[in-house]
């Protein structure tokens, strides 16, 4: 049991316990005063006021800044002393005549969810020697003439008042349980789904790398090619036609030296040098040249970001872009904001949407619906924002299309 579930388990028990307590008290408080049965009320309040006592404690340990060191043994511990409280209660009150001394089982199927094998075998031993012990030297319960039909009757009572409290408490404890346990067992599923994703991208990184090297002297050569292209061009439409095409050749090569900055920044070669988001819109229009762009929006104080941003920027764009063409509408809407929480953007595109069946979030590595799609995009884009601590949605329009919005915190500038 990890110390997290460990902790949540503390919890329940505390409050399950005060709830015994106030039961108990309760249940005194009649017995001995409007039914006038001759128990010691005595030992019987002692034992209540020392689980109360205990359960004060309890409460301090978990306000406690150390709280998150509770272990396994901690909490077995907390159910030895709910047995000892018990043990004592029923010992006081009738011994195994009480109806309520079947709840020394409750402790053993607690465990049985809560803890590990030696610590359940310990609490089981724990509960089977507080019946003993209650039994053997406990006191029996005084006859009773007269009331709901003698000893008997009472003790009839008592088992269905048992039952009900053995019920709740087990259907509140259980339903607790099994809510965690499912909790835990969806953070496992996502967290397994991101390892797997951010495998896929460590080695899509690896390969990237590779090509990049690769890339780099073609691309060196034909902008040398290029500009000779250019000193020789006769006319205007050529030289323009040429400018474009270093322009194109000149974004390419930053992109393969943007491939090689995170490894220099992470080897201690200084800190990786920021892009002006201007700059990287600019360039994704020198690109993609068909798309109509519409922007609004002001980003003060944001012009200059972390490398990742621009890259999820120009990711987020291409998405909406393709998605455009496809449906025959070759438009992005883009609005950006900051203030002194951080980055805001939404990307609107007029696709043909996605199935509300289906999200595609949370992305995964290679999954896609668009025709000759690689699938990397969405999912480079949400384990960007995941990286840099901040938060990416997407939901459909009310017209066509779909919006995608992102929020980064400050300090990514």
């Amino acid at each position: 049991m990890s110390r997290r579930a460990s902790l949540s388990f503390l919890r329940l028990l505390y409050n399950l316990r005060w709830l015994a307590v106030v039961g108990q008290a309760l249940t005194v408080a009649v017995v001995v005063g409007p039914m006038h049965i001759p128990l010691q009320a005595t030992p019987l309040w002692m034992g209540i006021a020392a689980l109360a006592l205990f359960n004060l404690y309890v409460t301090s340990r978990i306000r406690a800044n150390s709280v998150d060191s509770v272990s396994d043994g901690e909490v077995c511990v907390h159910i030895l002393v709910d047995i000892a409280a018990l043990t004592w209660m029923v010992a006081f009150s009738g011994a195994m005549e009480n109806p309520f001394a079947s709840l020394f089982l409750i402790p053993i199927a607690v465990a049985i969810l809560a803890l590990p094998l030696r610590l359940m075998s310990l609490t089981a031993l724990a509960s089977g020697a507080g019946y003993f012990i209650s039994t053997l030297f406990g006191r029996e319960l005084p006859p009773v003439a007269g009331l709901l039909g003698g000893t008997f009757g009472l003790h009839k009572l008592g088992m269905l008042a048992n039952f009900v409290v053995s019920a709740a408490v087990i259907l509140f404890f259980f339903t607790r349980m099994t809510a965690a346990w499912r909790r835990s067992e969806l953070e496992v599923a996502q967290l397994r789904e991101q390892f797997a994703r951010n495998e896929g991208i460590i080695a899509l990184a690896t390969h990237a790398a590779s090509v990049a090297h690769e890339l780099n002297t073609p691309l060196g050569t034909l902008t040398f090619m290029v500009d000779d292209l250019l000193r020789e061009a006769r006319t205007p439409a050529e030289q323009q036609e040429f400018a474009t095409l270093k322009a194109l050749l000149e974004i390419c090569r930053d992109r393969v030296r943007q491939l090689a900055a995170p490894a220099a920044s992470d080897s201690g070669n200084g800190p990786r040098e920021q892009v002006n988001l201007d700059t990287v819109i600019q360039q994704w229009q020198l690109v993609r040249p068909t798309i109509e762009l519409h922007r609004t929006g002001s980003i003060a104080g944001f012009e200059k970001v972390d490398p990742a941003v621009g890259h999820l920027l120009q990711a987020l764009l291409n998405n909406a872009a393709d998605a455009g063409e496809q449906a025959g509408v070759a438009r992005v809407d883009l609005h950006l904001s900051s203030d002194e929480g951080g980055l805001r953007g939404e990307i609107r595109d007029y696709g043909v949407g996605f199935d509300k069946a289906r999200p595609p979030l949370p992305a995964a590595l290679y999954r896609t619906s668009k025709a000759g799609g690689l699938g990397i995009g969405l999912a480079l884009s949400h384990a960007t924002v995941e990286r840099l601590g901040g938060a990416l949605s997407m939901q459909a329009t009310d017209g066509r299309g779909v919006r995608v919005e992102f929020s980064l915190p400050a300090v990514i500038t």
